[in-house]
C-alpha cells in the first residue's frame, strides 16, 4: 500500500497520508519518491487548481518512524553516510515535493503532527486544525535536531522566539494554541474540518488558475529573494496575465456585476 492516496474531485485533489495503523509515520524506503509521484502528477494536471493533505485515521502523521529508528532500517539504517542519503534522497524528497507543489495546498491537520509530521504540514500554503489536532517538533527528545527543513520554515511561520520555544523544550501543543501562534489559521470541530478544506479549497478553486499558480510561486520566491527581484519577476509574470483570456473574463465579470468563469486560458 502506497503511503499516500489521491481523491481528485474537480479541480481540487485531496492527498491522504494512508498508514494509519503506524499513525502515518514516514521514512520507510520508497515514502519520497511515492510523494514526489503523487506531486508530479498534481503539478502537471491542469485541470487541478487547489490540493488538500491531510491524514488517514486519528492522526495527521506521529513523524519519523521511530521503530524504524530503533532498528536502524530504512532511513535511519547503516552508517553516517548511509543516513545522510536517507534523508537526502527520501526525506527531503517528501518535504521539498510538498513545498514545491505548484497548486495552492492546504493542510487539513485531523489529529496530532508530531517532528516531521508537523514539519510536512507547514509545507503547506494554509494549515487549518482540527480541535482534536496537537503538533510539535520534538526532535530533542529523540536525541536529534529537525533533520527536514523545519529549522528553517518554523522561525518564517511562528516567528524566531516561538520557533525556539517549541524546539528546544520540545513542547507539544493543542490546536487552539498553534492557532494563537499563527501556526495554523483556523481550528475547526472535528467532524467539520474536510467540509471546512473544501470549501476553502473551492474558493480558491473558482480563481483563473494560471495567475494562481505563478501567485503561489511569487509568494514562494518571495520568502528568500531580494525585493527587487520580486518586482522584476511580477512585471514579468503581471504582462503574460495580461494577454490570457481569463484576465479580460475577469474584467468583463466585474463591470457586468457576475461571478467569473475562468477556463485557463
Amino acid at each position: 500500500m502506497s503511503v499516500i492516496k489521491l481523491e481528485k474531485q474537480g479541480p481540487i485533489v485531496i492527498m491522504t497520508l494512508n498508514r494509519p495503523d503506524a499513525m502515518n509515520a514516514l521514512g520507510q524506503d520508497g515514502d519520497g519518491k511515492a510523494i514526489a509521484a503523487a506531486c508530479a502528477e498534481i503539478t502537471a494536471d491542469p485541470e487541478i487548481r487547489c490540493a488538500i493533505l491531510t491524514g488517514a485515521g486519528r492522526a495527521f502523521s506521529a513523524g519519523g518512524d521511530v521503530k524504524a529508528m530503533q532498528n536502524k532500517t530504512g532511513a535511519f539504517g547503516g552508517k553516517p553516510h548511509d543516513i545522510r542519503e536517507g534523508y537526502r534522497r527520501n526525506i527531503h524528497v517528501i518535504v521539498r515535493s510538498l513545498y514545491n507543489l505548484e497548486v495552492p495546498l492546504i493542510s487539513a491537520i485531523n489529529g496530532p503532527a508530531i517532528g516531521l509530521g508537523c514539519d510536512v504540514a507547514c509545507m503547506a500554503d494554509i494549515r487549518i486544525a482540527s480541535e482534536k489536532a496537537k503538533m510539535g517538533v520534538t526532535f530533542l527528545k529523540l536525541g536529534l535536531i529537525p533533520g527536514d527543513g523545519g529549522a528553517w520554515l518554523l522561525p518564517r511561520l511562528i516567528g524566531s522566539s516561538r520557533a525556539a520555544q517549541l524546539l528546544f523544550t520540545g513542547d507539544v501543543i493543542d490546536a487552539q494554541t498553534a492557532c494563537e501562534w499563527g501556526l495554523v489559521s483556523q481550528v475547526v470541530p472535528a467532524d467539520q474540518l474536510m467540509d471546512e478544506a473544501m470549501s476553502l479549497a473551492k474558493r480558491i478553486a473558482g480563481q483563473p488558475p494560471q495567475a494562481l499558480r505563478l501567485a503561489k510561486t511569487l509568494m514562494r520566491q518571495g520568502a528568500t529573494t531580494s525585493y527587487d527581484t520580486i518586482m522584476e519577476m511580477s512585471a514579468a509574470a503581471q504582462a503574460l496575465m495580461h494577454e490570457t483570456d481569463d484576465h479580460m473574463e475577469g474584467v468583463n465579470a466585474i463591470l457586468e456585476k457576475r461571478t467569473p468563469d475562468f477556463k485557463g486560458e
